[in-house]
């Protein structure tokens, strides 16, 4: 794959790794965060290397600065090739703790950052009649779900629909795009620290978390510290863009938990808890 590659949540974790592998392909890059301090940092290291990168400090849940960064990405290198919505949020509390503001942040972010993204860049992206790929960042917990995740949960599962959704669009016009969606477990990311990005108030106190919200905090912690590197994750983006493969997963028992649930449904047993 060649051309631009436009990515958001590309200051750091996954998003800065697929940016890493897009550039040693070869593709000019257009990167998006909401931590401007990361972003310039990551940009600077990436031109380091010859890349040609611009970057572009967006709060991917605002509509307008999407638009904003479709508009810099086509305006300076003409068009873009692949599009990849990543950024990211998460919060853990148990879903009858989950405040209107919980909700409206990570849907935002995780559910609104990719639909802004699409309705920012495909329009264009199909005038130009040239090939090119969309991807979005789910996660394991778009196909399975944990407990209190439950914004967490509803997101991803969204993403992944969507991203379905716009499969079968892309399909039944015969588009020369493609889509698929990556649906990472455990990496090795700041993903358990993004409410650092929220107003102070709106943070979420972990001593005002029952003991079982506690633990899964705890744990998510450390399943995150001893996941994979970002870069195997985006490794696998780009080998499945390039086998033209949809659902991409990372983790080898990723396809065991999918079953499960699958079975449970075609049963009519309860949801069984799979560890990831």
């Amino acid at each position: 794959m060649t051309g631009t590659a436009v990515i958001t949540g590309a200051a750091e974790g996954i998003g800065r790794a697929i940016a890493e592998e897009a550039a040693v392909r070869g593709m000019r890059l257009v990167l998006a965060d909401i931590d401007a301090a990361w972003l310039e940092a990551t940009v600077a290291a990436l031109r380091a290397t010859g890349a040609e990168v611009e970057g572009l400090r967006t709060d991917v849940s605002k509509a307008a600065e999407v638009d904003a960064l479709a508009d810099l990405a086509f305006s300076r290198f003409g068009g873009v090739g692949l599009l990849v919505a990543n950024a990211g949020v998460a919060c853990a509390k148990p879903v009858w703790e989950t405040t209107p503001g919980d909700w409206e942040w990570v849907m935002g972010v995780n559910l609104y950052g990719v639909t802004n993204a699409l309705r920012s860049f495909l329009p264009r992206m199909l005038a130009s009649g040239d090939p090119g790929h969309v991807s979005a960042t789910a996660s394991m917990a778009g196909l399975l779900s944990l407990p209190s995740m439950a914004a967490y949960n509803a997101s991803k599962h969204a993403v992944v629909t969507v991203m379905e959704g716009l499969h079968h669009d892309l399909t039944v016009r015969g588009a020369k795009i493609g889509a698929s969606v990556l649906c990472p477990g455990w990496v090795r990311t700041r993903i358990a620290l993004s409410e650092r990005n929220r107003t102070a108030g709106e943070v979420t106190r972990p001593e005002a978390l029952d003991p079982v919200a506690r633990k899964m905090v705890g744990a998510v912690h450390q399943a995150v510290s001893q996941g994979i590197e970002p870069r195997d994750a985006a490794k696998a983006l780009f080998t499945a863009i390039d086998e033209k493969r949809f659902y991409v997963l990372t983790h080898a028992n990723s396809r065991s938990g999918v079953k499960s649930r699958l079975e449970d449904i075609l049963a009519d047993r309860v949801p069984t808890l799979v560890r990831l």
